[in-house]
């Protein structure tokens, strides 16, 4: 797992373009990258290909009826992000320092894999 903890004044797609920056030299064989509508655009492209040129970038987009549809990819993430937030220190933004928030998303993340790992299947 690769995170970036930053301030909150950068965009999501710059933190994005810093995020696919450290993950290419650790997994050069990363083909296809699943956004969400806040990363499409020309600027995110064009960082994009600078950092990595052999990606490429599907955009997942909401769904625009009013009833409940699984969008394919987008659940991935959504899941995760619940699973992370069910540790209680990560449901607050309490850390004064970036790398404490840094530390304590990895100790969730350590967390949760041991969880899955150590889990019985029956």
């Amino acid at each position: 797992m690769q995170a970036i903890v930053h301030a909150a004044d950068v965009q999501d797609r710059d933190g994005g373009v810093l995020l696919m920056a450290s993950l290419f030299g650790l997994f050069p064989f990363l083909l296809t990258l699943y956004v969400d509508s806040g990363y499409q655009g020309p600027k995110f492209q064009h960082a994009l290909s600078r950092v990595c040129q052999q990606v490429n970038v599907e955009t997942v987009k909401r769904c625009d009826t009013r009833r409940f549809v699984v969008l394919p990819r987008r659940w991935i993430v959504k899941r995760t992000i619940a699973w992370l937030n069910r540790c209680r220190r990560l449901a607050n933004d309490w850390e004064r320092l970036n790398r404490n928030a840094l530390a304590f998303l990895r100790w969730a993340s350590v967390r949760l894999m041991t969880r899955r790992l150590c889990q019985t299947s029956i």
